[in-house]
């Protein structure tokens, strides 16, 4: 049914002003209570889907989970184990914000069971971090880096991204050379998006002020070229990786593995029939009261038909630079992935987004650029 999980920690020191995910600023709220109604939706959900397999992945996202005690993510793992059970050698994840932790706190964090470090670098320009809201410096980017593998980590990844105001190719390509003077041994490189009812939809309306998208397109191929060089793997359309250091939590999520979330906003899918979807309430205070009264806060429920199977296989599939395997598509759906779509498949391979070899679909690095148009053929 399910074997990777997700918890979400909704607070930040303060909302960055391109941010769109559920999360508020934490003065005033007991970090400690948040803990306790995490831990006990976990255990109203190991009691509502008692078929999940032992947890092989588990994911602390924000918000800004680096707020937590080592002993309180220590505590919420010790629940997960309790609740769902462990596999062998499970990757864990925790994001970091760099501004948030000290050597002191990252070795807490390692001793509590943590095996995979993120740190939300995005920018190496300290200028461009204050215009994003952002609580820490480039210099405290590079320090989390150096403590991370001084306390034991070996598998730390940095997230960085482009198309940002005032942001020039060759800043850019600085950006890029500098993360890997830090040797991450993963990379999640994005382009800037304006979502609505942010402070940057009000600061620049339309994209206005910001690079355009041929900038920003350019950027990106810049990334998957420095970062080739550097010997990381562009496993999926925003991910790189060495060898042996892809991000399983999320592949679980393109190869449509069963994942359970825990917390205000957190998404779950359970592989039952073709798959059902839900997310949970995302205002804090509804989710809180939900809990506190033994409900989970369950919102937007949808049981997923076979077409709906599909196009999900198709676009989460391509999102990975292994794309989909035709005979296993055959065997799940009981028909050719490359006979239903053909005349879909010929029109793109034309274009030059899609090869498609004799077992295998797949995005060529053009289609990486334009994935959005390759994946609306397929809906």
């Amino acid at each position: 049914m399910f074997s990777r999980l997700y918890l979400h920690i909704p607070w930040c020191l303060s909302k960055c002003g391109y941010c769109a995910f559920h999360s508020r600023p934490v003065a005033g709220h007991d970090l400690h209570q948040t803990c306790l109604l995490l831990i006990r939706e976990m255990e109203l959900a190991a009691a509502a889907f008692p078929g999940n397999q032992p947890l092989s992945s588990i994911y602390l996202g924000g918000g800004t989970p680096s707020l937590l005690t080592p002993q309180q993510v220590h505590t919420l793992l010790q629940a997960s184990q309790r609740c769902f059970g462990h596999a062998a050698s499970p990757e864990i994840t925790l994001e970091a914000n760099p501004g948030t932790v000290t050597r002191s706190s990252l070795h807490g964090y390692y001793q509590a069971g943590v095996t995979r470090l993120s740190l939300g670098v995005q920018s190496f320009d300290n200028r461009i971090l204050q215009l994003l809201g952002r609580v820490h410096t480039a210099e405290e980017c590079c320090n989390a880096v150096i403590w991370a593998r001084q306390v034991g980590f070996s598998t730390v990844g940095l997230d960085l991204i482009c198309g940002l105001p005032g942001q020039t190719e060759e800043a850019w390509h600085t950006a890029l050379k500098r993360a890997c003077t830090l040797k991450p041994d993963h990379l999640s490189i994005y382009g800037l998006t304006v979502e609505e009812e942010t402070p940057f939809a009000i600061n620049y309306p339309g994209g206005a002020g910001l690079p355009d998208d041929d900038q920003t397109a350019a950027m990106l191929e810049l990334a998957d070229t420095e970062l080739t060089l550097h010997g990381y793997e562009h496993y999926e359309i925003a991910n790189f990786a060495r060898p042996g250091c892809r991000s399983q939590h999320n592949c679980g999520y393109w190869q449509r593995d069963g994942y359970l979330g825990i917390g205000p906003g957190a998404h779950s899918f359970l592989q039952q029939e073709w798959g059902t979807r839900w997310g949970n309430q995302s205002d804090y205070d509804t989710w809180a009261v939900a809990i506190h009264n033994n409900r989970l806060a369950e919102t937007q429920h949808q049981q997923l038909t076979r077409d709906d199977a599909v196009s999900e296989t198709i676009f989460l599939g391509l999102r990975m630079a292994d794309g989909i395997s035709l005979d296993r598509f055959a065997e799940e759906f009981d028909e050719r992935l490359e006979h239903r779509f053909s005349e879909e498949i010929n029109q793109l391979q034309q274009l030059g987004l899609l090869v498609c070899s004799p077992d295998r679909l797949s995005l060529t690095k053009r289609g990486m650029l334009l994935s959005n148009q390759v994946f609306v053929r397929f809906l």
